[in-house]
């Protein structure tokens, strides 16, 4: 019998086991998120309505880093199912306006103790403490910016 080669170990790797539990919490997000008529592009945008209490349709079109073609698409959905509403901007006659409706407010805090659940089934295999320590992590390796990253030689640019 031959043995095997001993090769060295590159150092511990986030990103595969990021990308699983990534898949993981998707798939079972979508899945508590359907009865709702919701999906997780549903869900971003009327976090970012609820949170900035309204917003230009432009201007979302511009955090969500979506084609104002798309955002249109995405705003006729929600606006069909009574989550928000667009209207004329009292000071730009040309701008539309979007916001939340009452509906659309219960709706998404209804999705949001969906998905805590969800969140809570996943990674149950963590203790609260360490739960809130993965959240720092996340949030400290998502808050550099693009830019940030960029000009300290991160990322390619």
């Amino acid at each position: 019998m031959t043995s095997l080669p001993v090769v060295n170990q590159p150092p511990h790797r986030c990103g595969a086991l990021l990308d699983h539990l990534s898949r993981r919490m998707r798939l079972r997000s979508e899945t508590v998120l359907a009865p709702l008529g919701l999906r997780p592009r549903h869900l971003i945008a009327l976090t970012v309505l609820r949170d900035m209490r309204g917003s230009s349709q432009q201007d979302l079109a511009k955090i969500l880093q979506m084609d104002g073609t798309n955002v249109v698409g995405l705003l006729n959905e929600l606006e069909a199912a009574n989550l928000v509403e667009r209207r004329r901007s009292t000071v730009d006659r040309r701008r539309h306006v979007v916001e939340l409706t009452d509906v659309g407010a219960k709706q998404l805090a209804k999705a949001e103790f969906a998905l805590a659940a969800v969140e809570d089934e996943v990674l149950s295999g963590l203790s609260v403490e360490q739960r809130e320590t993965l959240y720092e992590l996340l949030h400290q390796a998502t808050s550099k910016t693009d830019a940030e990253a960029c000009a300290e030689g991160i990322t390619n640019c």
